[in-house]
Formats: structure tokens, C-alpha cells, sequence
């Protein structure tokens, strides 16, 4: 068995023994004896600044249209990529959770822990493209309004699916020579990346993701070997 599986089979079997000792089942908890291995931490591929570009390029080519689907799979790709929210944080916005007057969005994380996300201009311009144009019509054609509230929404009128969000990211990548197939995650962690080399702090980032605690973005982002060598000359006295 990998690194992880044995890992999540001892959290399982310590958290069994844990509530047998609570409980009186047991004695004692002999779970914290329980030895693990660390499980790996594997980090999804990241696209570069261009081929991020590129992505969002064939996202506002394919709604030149203003087919009400391509509309919102561009905004979806542009509030991704812009925000770096999780697929599940994204397909559980609701309209009113959008302030264009501020730029932000406002989104329920882990643990039901609410915070407030920036987002840019080329997003807030596909967003509004989206709400104004493509929304209508999809709740029109599908009669969509037990889902009137979700900001996204399928083709059947529902609130979007992760699936969904995850099958527009695929198509949306694979459009672009030479980029990594990624999903939602992966545009997640792209955004991450790029803040960390344009010069963002790392507690900053923290807070952009919604992680509990900074060893989590510590491990998530990764910072390019180009950046690492420029901080060094810049800042060591023998650089």
C-alpha cells in the first residue's frame, strides 16, 4: 500500500481507538502508539504566466459568439485562474456573492469559513458578460429558477456542477499548445505560483486561499529557482 493510504488507515484507526477510550469501550487508547508514515505531498503542474494568458485568450475567443454556455465557461476559467478559489468554493457562489463595485467575491471555504476574494478587470468583464447576457438565457430556456440564486449555472438550469467546472478547465488548457492538462485545482495553484514570483508575500497568499494555517501554503506554492537566485543577490552580502 502507498505512503497515503497506510497514513489514512492509521488517522482511522487512531480516531476508532480515540472515541473507544472516550466512550469506555476501551480502557486505554492504544492508537497513539500507532506509528505512520508522512504521506506525500504531491503538487499539481502549473502553467506559465504566457500559457495562463493563452488559456484565457481561447476562453474569451470561444464566447465571441455570445453563446450563453462559452460566456459562462469564460468567466469561470477567468474567476479561477483570478481568484485561485477551490471548484467547490466556485460552484457554491451565488449572484449576490459578487460586489463589481469592489472587485470581490465573497466565498464559503473549509469549515464554513467565510472570506473575501479580489478579483481583476478581464474577470469582472466576463462575469458581467455572463450575468447579463448568458445567465438570462440559460434560466429562460431551461426554467431555471429553483437555482435563481447560484451564480454559475448547467445547462439543465441547475447550479454547475464541479464535474462540469472541472470538464470547461480541461477543454479550456488543452486549447493551448504545449500546457499541462490541468483541472481547477491546477489553476488554483498556478495563481498561487504566479502572486509568489510577481513578488506576493507568502501571508498574503495564505489569506487569498483560505488555508488554516501558512505551512499549508508553504507546501502548496513553490517558488521558482530564477526567483530564489534574484532575492539572493539582491539581498546576501556575498551574493
Amino acid at each position: 500500500a502507498s505512503r497515503t493510504t497506510l497514513a489514512r488507515r492509521a488517522a482511522s484507526v487512531r480516531t476508532f481507538t480515540a472515541w473507544a477510550d472516550r466512550t469506555g469501550v476501551l480502557a486505554t487508547d492504544p492508537g497513539g502508539r500507532l506509528a505512520a508514515p508522512r504521506a506525500h505531498r504531491t503538487l499539481p503542474g502549473v502553467l506559465r504566466a504566457g500559457q495562463a494568458g493563452e488559456v484565457m485568450q481561447a476562453s474569451a475567443a470561444g464566447a465571441a459568439q455570445r453563446d450563453p454556455v462559452a460566456l459562462r465557461d469564460r468567466a469561470i476559467v477567468e474567476l479561477l485562474y483570478a481568484t485561485g478559489i477551490r471548484v467547490s468554493e466556485l460552484c457554491g457562489l451565488d449572484v449576490g456573492g459578487a460586489d463589481f463595485s469592489r472587485r470581490v467575491v465573497t466565498v464559503l471555504g473549509k469549515g464554513g469559513k467565510e472570506r473575501v476574494v479580489p478579483f481583476g478587470v478581464p474577470a469582472a468583464e466576463a462575469l458581467g458578460d455572463w450575468i447579463e447576457e448568458g445567465r438570462p438565457k440559460i434560466v429562460a430556456e431551461t426554467g431555471g429558477e429553483s437555482a435563481e440564486a447560484a451564480l454559475f449555472l448547467g445547462v439543465r438550469g441547475k447550479r454547475v456542477d464541479p464535474r462540469a467546472v472541472r470538464r470547461v478547465v480541461h477543454d479550456a488548457v488543452t486549447a493551448v499548445p504545449g500546457a499541462l492538462d490541468m483541472g481547477p485545482h491546477g489553476l488554483r495553484h498556478s495563481a498561487a505560483t504566479h502572486l509568489l514570483e510577481g513578488g506576493a508575500d507568502l501571508r498574503s497568499v495564505q489569506e487569498l486561499l483560505g488555508h488554516a494555517t501558512l505551512a499549508t501554503t508553504q507546501l502548496y506554492t513553490h517558488v521558482t529557482v530564477d526567483r530564489l537566485k534574484a532575492i539572493h543577490d539582491r539581498a546576501h552580502p556575498r551574493a
